[in-house]
């Protein structure tokens, strides 16, 4: 098997793993980032979301053979140190979840809205999320967290 080296939250990693193998597993399986969540295996969900290079993946279905020497992988472990990103912290003080089981994958999407867009209107909030999935219906809540985290940034 090829053995794999992924720059992931500033640090570097190696896994010994089939070309194949989903992100998602090499993060949760091989390096113990379990914050990256698997929902539905197909992409459609986004709780497997991370950032690549600062824009957001579906991990579930993206072979690690696909991660390119000196790319930069973010988890929502990395998102930042202490926990206190602006995204962090708006989902905390609008009380955005309720189960929290999709809200790593929704705040990695923000995040890489916020890289492009730092003061996105609600249009373009609910265009970047919409394809998230969150079963407890939190959508209004996420919109408002994004909203504050933005004038934060």
């Amino acid at each position: 098997m090829p053995v794999f080296t992924l720059q992931i939250n500033k640090k570097e990693y190696t896994a010994d793993v089939s070309a194949d193998t989903p992100l998602l597993w090499v993060l949760r399986d091989h390096f113990g980032l379990v914050g990256t969540k698997f929902g539905c295996g197909i992409a459609a969900c986004g709780a497997c979301t991370v950032l690549l290079d600062g824009d957001a993946i579906r991990t579930c279905v993206y072979a690690v053979s696909r991660i390119k020497s000196g790319q930069k992988i973010t988890t929502i472990e990395g998102l930042s140190e202490k926990g206190d990103h602006p995204l962090q912290l708006a989902w905390d003080e609008v009380d955005v979840p309720q189960c929290g089981y999709c809200q790593g994958g929704q705040i990695m999407v923000a995040a890489a809205l916020l890289n492009s867009n730092p003061k996105p209107g609600d249009a373009e909030i609910e265009d970047a999320m919409h394809e998230n999935i969150c079963r407890c219906g939190a959508y209004h809540r996420i919109k408002e967290a994004v909203k504050l985290a933005s004038t934060k940034i």
